[in-house]
């Protein structure tokens, strides 16, 4: 979910002392013939440089999974090749967990791409939460409870990896039903509101990433999820993108949430490039989509996952139309299914 609402006075403009210093990392060749076991993510690399999945998330109440999915074929006339839908933290959409798990299902059958994240509570304080009442999704960890939380075995960890458990039943389901998942948790690593985001350091944001990283495919034996590694486009990505960097073993993809204002500028793609070291790169989120002509010379993202309303607040039908029925853009009647 974009905080960027919230704290717009404190996001900086991206400026020089972002941009790479590695002018070769422009759409350099990828391989159509990478096998990764991901029927899902060889599909994504045989496009990187080609073509682009266009997307949408489905924001609250998980009791209409499928609304802005919807919306915007009503806009359009396609349906987006990427369907994106959430756990969430609140009370009624908790509840209703198993019907956003129905619709992804229901999704991976036409042939959609599935991504899900998750607003997840803070596991010092209880479940369901708010969003911003200083106990919520919004909220802190001290120093102490920070180190608690990475400690195998401590009660705030155990605590941590029980909430974890409950959203596993649910992508176990996933798993016995086929489908693969691009998992997109602690989303926006470098944002500091998140109670997850923000540490940086070995000990820091992505020590707890590879914890859950470990603990969801080792442990659980969750051999079905993708792992979407994001960050959002402050003015200090390029090295964000260093110091939130989780790993060559623990990401497949590599997103970014495109929401400073400035656009889609080639400093903030060549950050991505580099960063994602031949991986896939991908719009994780955004309100102001690309237009084509700009996915046609940032070639290499490999999708666009707009933000359900913001989709609305921030591009016209006119654009949308346009976007959807660009040559370079794949909608869900494109795609080639998963049988």
């Amino acid at each position: 979910m974009n905080v960027n609402i919230l704290i717009v006075a404190a996001v900086l403009s991206f400026g020089a002392c972002s941009k790479s210093d590695d002018k070769t990392t422009t759409n350099p060749p990828v391989e159509d013939t990478v096998k990764t076991g991901f029927k899902t993510l060889d599909y994504l690399y045989s496009i990187s440089g080609k073509k682009t999945l266009a997307g949408i998330h489905n924001r609250e109440p998980n009791s209409t999974p499928a609304r802005w999915t919807n919306e915007i074929q009503k806009t359009t006339g396609k349906y987006p090749a990427l369907w994106s839908g959430d756990f969430l933290f609140q009370q009624d959409n908790i509840d209703n967990r198993q019907l956003m798990i129905n619709e992804a299902i229901a999704q991976w059958e036409k042939g959609a791409v599935v991504n899900i994240m998750w607003h997840a509570c803070n596991p010092a304080n209880s479940e369901p939460c708010g969003w911003d009442d200083g106990s919520g999704v919004l909220s802190e960890l001290t120093n102490e409870q920070w180190n608690d939380l990475i400690t195998d075995g401590t009660e705030l960890n155990k605590r941590w990896k029980a909430r974890v458990d409950e959203i596993c039943v649910y992508l176990q389901q996933l798993k016995d039903a086929g489908v693969e998942v691009l998992w997109r948790p602690m989303h926006e690593m470098n944002q500091g509101k998140f109670w997850w985001a923000g540490r940086t350091g070995a000990n820091g944001t992505r020590k707890l990433w590879q914890i859950m990283h470990d603990y969801m495919t080792k442990t659980k034996g969750l051999d079905n999820l993708i792992w979407v590694w994001d960050i959002q486009d402050f003015g200090s990505l390029a090295s964000d993108a260093v110091d939130y960097y989780p790993g060559d073993d623990y990401f497949d993809i590599a997103a970014l949430d495109v929401y400073d204002g400035s656009g889609y500028t080639q400093a903030k793609y060549e950050v991505m490039v580099k960063a994602a070291k031949g991986k896939p790169i991908a719009i994780g989120e955004c309100d102001r989509l690309p237009t084509a002509n700009e996915l046609k010379t940032q070639s290499r993202w490999t999708f666009f996952m707009s933000w359900s309303e913001l989709t609305y607040d921030k591009n016209s039908n006119t654009e949308l139309q346009a976007l959807y029925s660009a040559n370079n853009i794949i909608t869900l009647d494109q795609m080639p299914g998963w049988k």
